[in-house]
């Protein structure tokens, strides 16, 4: 069986990243023969001397009038060596909401930069944000190198650049690779033009990143989205069934552990696991699963299953990094929801601490944040949340800012450092 990568694209406006995305699936042979008619055809109605392979990914009509890309657009394809969910991010500016969407689940950002231009603010942003949100690995590839005649030069001063701001924003994990998505060299074969390149391409760093994910070694954390109890209908042998739905977020369980009910603390075992109508002896993280407690405990939507060995403490606020994704700026005072795993609090904002520059690194003071800021506040939560810190659980250190009476997501957050309940 293979093993899943999820990866995410970024780059600034016409650095060539839907291009890339679809040489990609095109030269890995990924791509039906009906979509690639449905682009060649496209390709023909706009005078297009060649197939236009960006229109692979920008799927919406606003997107192929407009020459953009408006919506993450989600690709599934898979090699002899891999399977892939790819998220492919917007580039313009207005759009960073969607690529803080795309790249809090990626194993790897794959960002895109013009050789000729550089590092731009969105390119800066786009690193911000793989570091922000701790996304294991960062490739960066140099695409458009073939209108530079695969100029050697040209391409280490923009690696270098590129390096130099990735150690500003702490990126420890960068790869830069020079490509040419229109012409496909060092996409998924290594090219003869860059002889003076010995790394490999692009598809072949993706196939070989190993995927050690610490989440999977951290205790168990189970957030239950559903308590499943038949009806009186049910067959006799369902009257005694109850059951917890929910996402393992981090960990393994198995039957017979000990584990803890959160926010009770009251302790049971897990004495089975159900998968669609089938009883596992275990599970492990990203399992959808139902998990059977040996006793029968008050357990509702919110609360959390967790190891009994390594029981989180229960939190009433967090200083965070947040992504703000609305129009309507955050301010010191303001009242929001947290949601937390499938867990939702109302919460204030005690401090608004500052915002990130992104030409620096630096936090600098702030009253306010405003569409696509990243800044630095605390918060507290008016019932105690197990939130841990998100260098340690991205999972479990990641919440969303809801606005609570129009349900609108405000920001994306990341708590560093939380404080324990008294």
């Amino acid at each position: 069986m293979t093993s899943l990568l999820r990866l995410a694209t970024a780059g600034s406006v016409d650095d060539g990243k839907s291009t890339l995305v679809g040489r990609l699936l095109f030269d890995s042979k990924s791509i039906l023969a009906d979509q690639f008619d449905a682009v060649e055809r496209v390709s023909r109605d706009r005078g297009l001397a060649t197939t236009d392979l960006a229109l692979v990914t920008d799927g919406l009509r606003s997107e192929r009038e407009q020459g953009i890309t408006i919506d993450v657009a989600y690709r599934y394809f898979a090699t002899e060596k891999r399977t892939f969910i790819l998220a492919d991010c917007p580039g313009h500016v207005q759009y960073t909401r969607n690529t803080v969407t795309g790249s809090s689940t990626a194993d790897v950002l794959v960002v895109l930069v013009d050789i000729r231009n550089g590092i731009q603010e969105q390119t800066r942003r786009h690193l911000a944000v793989a570091s922000l949100l701790r996304v294991p690995h960062v490739f960066v590839t140099v695409n458009k190198i073939d209108l530079l005649d695969f100029d050697e030069t040209a391409y280490n001063s923009v690696a270098r650049e590129i390096h130099a701001v990735a150690d500003t924003l702490g990126l420890e994990d960068v790869t830069t690779i020079p490509v040419s998505a229109l012409r496909g060299d060092n996409v998924v074969e290594q090219s003869s033009a860059t002889p003076w390149y010995d790394g490999p391409s692009l598809l072949e760093l993706l196939e070989t990143l190993p995927l050690d994910r610490a989440e999977s070694r951290l205790p168990l954390h189970f957030p239950v989205q559903l308590v499943i109890r038949p009806q009186s209908s049910a067959a006799p042998e369902f009257h005694d069934y109850r059951a917890y739905a929910g996402r393992i977020s981090a960990g393994s369980a198995r039957v017979g552990d000990e584990v803890v009910v959160l926010p009770s603390g009251h302790t049971s075992t897990i004495i089975g696991i159900d998968l669609a109508g089938e009883e596992l002896t275990e599970a492990h993280i990203a399992q959808s699963v139902s998990i059977r407690l040996a006793d029968n405990i008050d357990i509702s939507r919110g609360d959390v299953i967790v190891a009994a060995e390594s029981e989180p403490a229960l939190r009433d606020s967090a200083t965070a990094t947040l992504a703000w994704l609305a129009d309507t700026p955050l301010a010191t005072g303001s009242r929001v929801l947290v949601k937390h795993g499938t867990k939702s609090v109302l919460a204030i904002v005690t401090e608004v601490i500052g915002k990130l520059d992104l030409d620096t690194g630096d936090l600098v003071p702030a009253n306010t944040l405003t569409l696509n800021d990243i800044g630095e506040v605390t918060l507290r939560f008016a019932e105690p949340l197990p939130l841990e810190n998100y260098a340690t659980s991205r999972a479990n250190g990641a919440f969303l800012l809801i606005d609570g009476q129009e349900g609108t997501t405000l920001a994306a957050g990341m708590a560093h450092a939380v404080a324990a309940t008294v």
